[in-house]
């Protein structure tokens, strides 16, 4: 799905936005949004009509504490990703499930005074060309450490996993999905994403684990032996 996308030169200058606060996306891993405002059904269909691409980005911290701000003019976090929708669904209600799959992550740049209902603004992919190679950095992911980090998690919330999937998964998907199904806020999603690499993702959500292990007694010291 993401093959096409080798090359800075096959990323577009500028994206349609779907600002929503808790929402990351990163490279070749799948994140499913339910939409149903009119301004983000109108802009699926806009990517629809175009290349099928959209950047997930989150609201800026002093935007409020709405999941997707009204208007087009509240201030942006200034990383987000590009996603290609891989797939997509209308219920009878209007409402559409898309499946975006990661593509690469931008340094936004500004808005493009446009007559849409949706934000549209040029973007930087340069920062993260590193992201168009797939399984950049994998090698360097201390996967036994994540690995006994997550068994330890699940284990103290009472949580089942597919422990097939996860083990026959690559370090880059199984890092980037436990990054965006993390029960974690905004500002620890947004740290997942700006890790400068794989590794340093990794490391991030072996450290958010521990900290909520600790917390409840159930730490290094007790469990990750």
């Amino acid at each position: 799905m993401t093959d096409r996308y080798s090359s800075l030169s096959d990323m577009p200058k500028a994206l349609p936005l779907f600002p929503l606060r808790g929402a990351i996306l990163l490279p070749r891993a799948t994140l499913t949004l339910n939409v149903f405002e009119p301004r983000y059904l109108a802009l699926v269909d806009h990517a629809l009509a175009q290349d099928r691409l959209i950047g997930i980005i989150q609201p800026a911290q002093d935007a409020g504490n709405a999941e997707s701000p009204k208007g087009k003019d509240f201030p942006l976090r200034h990383v987000g990703s590009a996603g290609r929708i891989a797939a997509f669904t209308e219920g009878d209600d209007g409402r559409v499930m898309i499946s975006l799959v990661g593509v690469a992550r931008f340094r936004l740049l500004g808005d493009v005074d446009a007559r849409e209902p949706f934000r549209i603004s040029t973007v930087d992919f340069a920062p993260y060309a590193a992201d168009l190679v797939a399984g950049h950095g994998e090698d360097e992911v201390d996967r036994p450490r994540l690995i006994a980090t997550l068994r330890s998690y699940l284990r103290a919330n009472r949580l089942n996993a597919d422990w097939d999937r996860i083990n026959s998964a690559t370090n880059e998907r199984l890092v980037n999905a436990l990054s965006i199904m993390s029960p974690y806020g905004p500002e620890e999603k947004q740290a997942l994403l700006e890790a400068p690499d794989l590794k340093a993702r990794a490391e991030t959500l072996v450290a958010l684990a521990e900290m909520e292990l600790a917390a409840t007694g159930e730490g290094p010291g007790t469990t990750l032996q």
